[in-house]
């Protein structure tokens, strides 16, 4: 395994920090684009577990922090779920003028919702992979409750998210309520394979079968029980990585 610290530039110009794991004795049968979840980095257990799998088994992968987050140029506070769908795509530009065009596209939690979203402007991809993914953006939303009466009236407001403070203003929410997860689902061409925990705290199973029932043929859905939203146990997101490495071999 090699690991090569990267810098490329969004639609705004600012510099989002990325790695790329490529394998260590082969050149890549492909290469793969992850997508961390919401306020998380690149460099969340999980993902690096996950992205270092697919590297043994031959597929490069592309891991990098959204504007505002991480080691990434730009304020968080400025950032809606539709500029992330646009890194994403600014990613796959980067590879495809670099490297080689991404043929599996990956997302955790929001990351997954971005994914999907994203697929259908990045033509070179043929697998997509979701993980704890939400079907809507109905449980965000409860989620921050408690500060959207000071949203609504004064356009933002902190949340704490994880033990960190980030600031979230309205125009993220009213971005996330023009999403369109049905639509972007239901309009897949490439394969799918959703992961998702039955015993996810956060995003319930039943997004993940929600996610299942509205996307066309090929795909596929992993049931696993015991890991947490973050896949945090090793063992969780190791298998996660494992499984995803040989499924996407048929469509890459």
């Amino acid at each position: 395994m090699q690991v090569q610290k990267l810098v490329f530039s969004n639609s705004e110009r600012a510099k989002l920090a990325a790695r790329l794991e490529l394998p260590a004795d082969q050149p890549p049968l492909a290469y793969a684009l992850f997508a961390h979840c919401f306020t998380c980095t690149k460099n969340l257990t999980a993902i690096v577990t996950i992205s270092r799998a697919l590297s043994n088994r031959g597929i490069a992968v592309l891991r990098f922090d959204f504007t505002g987050l991480g080691e990434s140029e730009g304020d968080f506070a400025e950032t809606t779920f539709s500029s992330n769908v646009q890194d994403l795509i600014a990613a796959a530009d980067f590879l495809e003028q670099n490297y080689a065009a991404p043929k599996l596209l990956i997302g955790h939690s929001l990351g997954g919702a971005a994914v999907l979203h994203a697929a259908g402007y990045v033509s070179s991809s043929t697998a997509v992979a979701t993980i704890a993914a939400p079907a809507t953006f109905d449980g965000f939303r409860r989620h921050l409750k408690s500060a959207a009466e000071k949203i609504e009236t004064e356009g933002k407001a902190e949340v704490l998210l994880a033990g960190r403070a980030f600031t979230i203003k309205k125009r993220f929410i009213e971005d996330l309520d023009h999403a369109r997860m049905e639509e972007a689902v239901r309009n897949l061409s490439q394969a799918l394979i959703i992961f998702h925990s039955s015993t996810d705290a956060l995003v319930s199973v039943e997004s993940g079968l929600r996610i299942f029932e509205m996307a066309p043929h090929p795909k596929s859905f992993i049931s696993l029980s015991g890991a947490d939203h973050l896949f945090s146990n090793r063992r969780d997101s190791l298998y996660v990585g494992e499984v995803l490495a040989a499924w996407c071999q048929r469509y890459i």
